[in-house]
């Protein structure tokens, strides 16, 4: 009867060897894509977002503010083109502080929202842009909307937006509770960073 030969297997290689044969970039960080967010509270909002501009794996920018002021008590998160997203927040801009030059109060959460929607409608076949206006008014305290690509509006008590959103719904479902106060509204979306980057 003859010996078996000896059959190396793959268990039996170290692995620092099979570490040398992975690819570089499976060690990278993942990248989620953009992540914007927004939360009601009674007396406010709550919102925050991830700061990279990005096309497919390329980061050009780590530092980009997603957040943009639209009046003093009304923010908007943007998605999408950042060309698109930010021209169609300082047109929305402009518009409210022509309103509330002419009306003599600020203007409210729920018209700002809507003249996000009219232009994302209008223009849906060459924008990409996706929004959550979130803000507070006298009216109707704190307020959240989401216009995703198309335009259309919805008024949600948490939003969330962008191509890397979908890491969120989870957090989403395990930690969220409606009436939270401000502090605990701080930290849901403090926690939510982990999901967002």
């Amino acid at each position: 009867m003859m010996a078996a030969p000896a059959v190396s297997s793959h268990s039996t290689m170290k692995s620092s060897h099979l570490a040398s044969l992975t690819p570089d970039w499976m060690n990278n960080e993942v990248l989620t894509g953009t992540s914007i967010m927004a939360v009601e509270f009674d007396g406010g909002v709550v919102v925050g977002a991830d700061s990279r501009t990005s096309m497919g794996v390329y980061v050009s920018n780590r530092v980009t503010d997603k957040l943009t002021r639209v009046t003093d008590h009304i923010y908007c998160c943007r998605s999408g083109s950042a060309a698109d997203t930010q021209a169609i927040a300082d047109i929305v801009a402009s518009h409210m502080e022509l309103l509330e030059v002419k009306l003599g109060d600020p203007p409210r959460v729920q018209i700002a929202a809507n003249t996000f929607k009219e232009i994302c409608y209008n223009y849906r076949d060459q924008l990409m842009a996706g929004i959550i206006v979130a803000g507070w008014d006298k009216a109707k305290g704190g307020q959240v909307y989401t216009i995703p690509l198309g335009g259309m509006i919805v008024r949600q008590p948490v939003a969330i937006g962008g191509s890397g959103s979908t890491y969120v719904w989870g957090h989403i479902d395990a930690a969220y509770r409606p009436n939270m106060t401000k502090e605990e509204t701080v930290d849901f979306v403090k926690n939510s960073k982990y999901y967002l980057y």
